[in-house]
């Protein structure tokens, strides 16, 4: 009993491959990379919260020195200044002469419909998706301030105000010459903005990293580290033989000539 004790593996010990069996190679297009862990939840909530801090601490500062006269401050004359708007609406002025009974709890729904999305995409997020990463926080940051202005004031404090002036003939023939404006905003949607455009890399990058794993090309660099995997004999292919020709009656020499030839002395001398 004690022999076959011994013999037998224990329970504890890994399954093995028998000695001279050969590895199977990795298959032509498989990913050699084991996706990691998900990105933190501490990760989230610093970049958002830095986001959000962000996003307050400017809009206090438009209160305090945009309120009143000029009430503008010019940061790159010609194209960006600071002038302090306050937005019912959502973005370029949307819903802004609906009903506020109706307005506020449809922007407030949408926000926190937004941030449960957010939560729910950032736990399924593996280690290779740095992108998304990024941008998921951003979103969550900018629309936390904004949801922060509709609790507090009713509306959404915007104070970046960017235009560009268009002169000449070519924009006179084309009906663009004069100022144009784009609609007053604020640090939370650039940090949606930026979100957004890393969420839609993430996406685009993603789909082309699919289609080169299902369409391998001829040449996918193999595994240096597994061993070569042996080629399956060929079978053998008998080659046809013509077959020798069967001796006939009329091709033996004479009978009187070969006991002529075996009584014929040999001889021997050198």
């Amino acid at each position: 009993m004690s022999e076959i004790a011994a013999v037998q593996p224990s329970a504890a010990e890994p399954n093995r491959i028998a000695e001279g069996v050969p590895r199977i190679g990795t298959p032509s297009g498989a990913a050699n990379v084991i996706p990691g862990r998900a990105p933190s939840f501490f990760f989230l909530a610093v970049v958002s919260i830095v986001s959000l801090a962000s996003d307050i601490a400017t809009k206090y500062w438009a209160e305090k020195n945009l309120d009143g006269y000029p009430g503008i401050k010019e940061i790159w004359p010609g194209h960006i200044a600071f002038i302090l708007a306050r937005n019912r609406g959502g973005a370029w002025g949307l819903l802004q002469s609906t009903n506020e009974n109706v307005r506020r709890p449809f922007f407030l729904l949408v926000s926190a419909a937004a941030i449960a999305f957010i939560v729910t995409l950032y736990r399924k997020l593996t280690q290779e998706q740095k992108a998304l990463a990024w941008g998921l926080p951003l979103v969550l940051g900018g629309a936390l301030g904004n949801v922060f202005d509709r609790i507090r004031y009713g509306q959404v404090i915007d104070f970046i105000d960017f235009h560009v002036t268009l002169q000449g003939s070519f924009w006179e023939q084309k009906g663009w010459a004069g100022e144009h404006h784009w609609p007053t905003f604020n640090v939370a949607d650039i940090a949606i903005c930026v979100g957004v455009s890393l969420m839609a890399i993430d996406m685009f990058t993603s789909k082309r990293s699919k289609l080169s794993a299902t369409q391998p090309g001829p040449s996918d660099p193999a595994d240096p580290s597994a061993p070569a995997t042996p080629s399956p004999p060929e079978p053998a292919v008998p080659i046809p033989t013509e077959p020798s020709p069967e001796p006939t009656v009329g091709d033996a020499p004479p009978a009187d000539t070969l006991m002529a030839s075996a009584a014929e002395p040999t001889d021997t001398k050198s």
